[in-house]
């Protein structure tokens, strides 16, 4: 199969549903996870301040290659989260999952979990991906952990890799799941996610 490079979809499942980014889910998303410190220690940017100041975010992922999608809980109808694909490359059959926040309600719940099964059927089933990364702070251990128990495997570490919005330099962990491995995580999701156990995140 010829990889192909994402475009804007809906990816539905049992407890979330993915919308392509509009800026009609900006007031949800910033209720969901604006000015919420925790949400965004990790992530290397300013925690906004106000529905515009996450807009301006988000366009400026949109600006560098980022397709968002917004996390929508099919309980509420409420958007919950946002994440991305990023960093693709349709020669190298490769993209990036990142830029990803939840609300805090939804940590530990199936939201994430379910959320990257869908993201990683739709690369590697549908847009033909031959590898899909992860990348986060070193000190992140929650997400760490979320990301192994997704199935992907640790690849390094990239020290002084990134300034955080504090000014400080992260070291950034890497992690990736390739086409071959996908058969079997996907499995091991989807066992998870049927029988109630504990989450990836």
């Amino acid at each position: 199969m010829t990889a192909k490079p994402p475009a804007p979809v809906t990816l539905t499942g049992t407890h979330v549903r993915l919308e392509p980014f509009d800026p009609a889910h900006l007031a949800d998303l910033f209720e969901a996870a604006g000015r919420d410190e925790e949400v965004w220690r990790w992530v290397p940017v300013a925690v906004p301040q106000s529905e515009q100041q996450l807009a301006d975010l988000v366009r400026s992922w949109q600006a560098k290659g980022f397709l968002p999608f917004a996390v929508i809980g099919r309980q509420t109808g409420r958007v919950i989260g946002l994440t991305c694909y990023l960093d693709v490359s349709v020669q190298d059959e490769r993209l990036e999952i990142g830029g990803t926040f939840y609300a805090r309600s939804v940590w530990r719940t199936a939201v994430n979990t379910e959320s990257k099964l869908l993201l990683l059927t739709h690369a590697f089933e549908e847009l033909g991906m031959g590898r899909v990364c992860w990348k986060t702070d070193r000190l992140n251990e929650r997400s760490q952990n979320a990301i192994r128990r997704l199935g992907a495997q640790y690849e390094g570490t990239h020290r002084r890799e990134k300034r955080r919005a504090d000014g400080t330099f992260r070291d950034t962990v890497y992690f990736s799941m390739l086409r071959e491995e996908w058969p079997a995580a996907k499995l091991r999701l989807t066992e998870r996610l049927a029988a109630g156990q504990p989450p990836t995140g």
